[in-house]
């Protein structure tokens, strides 16, 4: 059966959302040209919206309509504790779950040499820069539990080793190569409260606690 040309564009558009495969995406472009146009339209629109009124946290980096963002400016936080996460949707996952009542700050990428990936240097100085200047007594690097977590975990590190913080990173009870973005409540909540706190080498070399 052929596909009208706007319906394939559809699917193909739909398909490049992530773990959207070929069926998905035909079942979500369907799925939508058999609702009310009032509902395409409602869509649209806030999709428009959201790209004209979202923006990046100045501080942190999460995604937001106000700046700073609403965990930033909240006066109830504990403002002594910094989570160093990679994504925006690993925060969200994390805020969702009400396990952390700490800052957030986001890389917005990870180390990945095999898809050219890397941090972005501005991002690692910003980092070290709040991470110094902010009055923290704890940086938690919370990486995913994956071989690209594990090199962005290093990179990370690497950067904040000389700032005498205290650096701790989770008790991952995550599945090798599974994702904060899409662990469960109980999980996210043991890796953080068992988090570990990570030997940083000295000046001479040495680790130490």
């Amino acid at each position: 059966m052929s596909i009208s040309e706007p319906v394939e564009k559809l699917m193909k558009l739909f398909s490049r959302f992530p773990g959207v495969g070929d069926k998905t995406a035909r079942r979500f472009a369907l799925f939508l040209l058999q609702q009310p146009g009032e509902f395409s339209d409602e869509l649209a629109s806030t999709i428009s919206l959201v790209r004209e009124n979202t923006f990046p946290c100045s501080i942190c980096g999460n995604l937001t309509t106000e700046d700073p963002c609403p965990v930033c400016s909240d006066p109830f936080r504990d403002r002594g504790i910094l989570c160093v996460l990679e994504n925006v949707e690993d925060m969200i996952s994390i805020e969702q779950a009400g396990v952390f009542s700490g800052l957030y700050f986001i890389l917005g990428g990870r180390v990945s040499p095999m898809d050219g990936e890397d941090l972005a240097p501005e991002r690692i100085a910003k980092l070290r820069e709040y991470a110094t200047g902010g009055g923290f007594r704890e940086i938690i690097i919370a990486t995913n539990p994956s071989v690209e977590g594990d090199l962005t975990f290093y990179a990370v590190l690497d950067s904040l080793k000389t700032t005498g913080l205290r650096i701790t990173r989770l008790a991952f009870g995550l599945p090798l190569g599974g994702t904060i973005g899409y662990a469960d409540r109980v999980t996210l909540h043991a890796s953080i409260e068992s988090r570990v706190d990570v030997r940083v080498p000295d000046r001479n070399g040495e680790r130490k606690e």
